[in-house]
C-alpha cells in the first residue's frame, strides 16, 4: 500500500494518458460510423456503396454527391428499405454538415443496415476535397 501512496503521481499520469487515448473512441462510437470523403470514394468505387443524402429536397437540389439518392431524415425510417433493398451493401449517409447523417446511421442500423456510415463533415467536407457535386 505504501508503494501506491509513494507513487500516486505516476498512477494519476497513467490514468490521464489512458483516458486521453480512449476519448476519441468513446466520443465517435468506435470510429466505425464515420468515413472521410476519400474513404467514401473508395467504398463507392470498390464496394459499390450506396450514397443516401438525408437533407431536405431543397438542399439536395442545391448540390449533392453524384449518384446520391435523396431520402430526408424525417422519412428515412419509412423509405430507406424501398430505396436501398440490399442491406449488405455499404451505405454512406450524407447531409450538409454530418450531424443529421450521424443520426441517420443509428436509424439505418436499427433497420438492419449494419454497414451504414456517416460522411464526416458532410457536403462541406466533400466540396473541400474537390469531389464532384451534382445539382438537380
Amino acid at each position: 500500500m505504501s508503494f501506491f501512496l509513494d507513487n500516486w503521481m505516476l498512477f494519476a499520469v497513467a490514468l490521464a494518458s489512458g483516458g486521453m487515448l480512449l476519448w476519441p473512441t468513446l466520443t465517435t462510437g468506435g470510429g466505425a460510423a464515420g468515413v472521410n470523403p476519400a474513404e467514401a470514394v473508395q467504398l463507392i468505387n470498390r464496394e459499390k456503396a450506396v450514397v443516401v443524402d438525408v437533407c431536405s429536397a431543397e438542399e439536395f437540389a442545391a448540390g449533392h454527391v453524384t449518384g446520391a439518392k435523396n431520402v430526408p431524415l424525417g422519412e428515412l425510417e419509412a423509405k430507406l428499405a424501398g430505396t436501398v433493398k440490399n442491406k449488405t451493401l455499404p451505405l454512406v449517409l450524407v447531409c450538409a454538415s454530418g450531424a443529421r447523417s450521424k443520426r441517420a446511421v443509428a436509424i439505418a442500423k436499427g433497420l438492419g443496415y449494419e454497414n451504414a456510415r456517416s460522411l464526416t463533415g458532410g457536403m462541406g467536407a466533400w466540396r473541400a476535397a474537390s469531389l464532384p457535386v451534382e445539382k438537380a
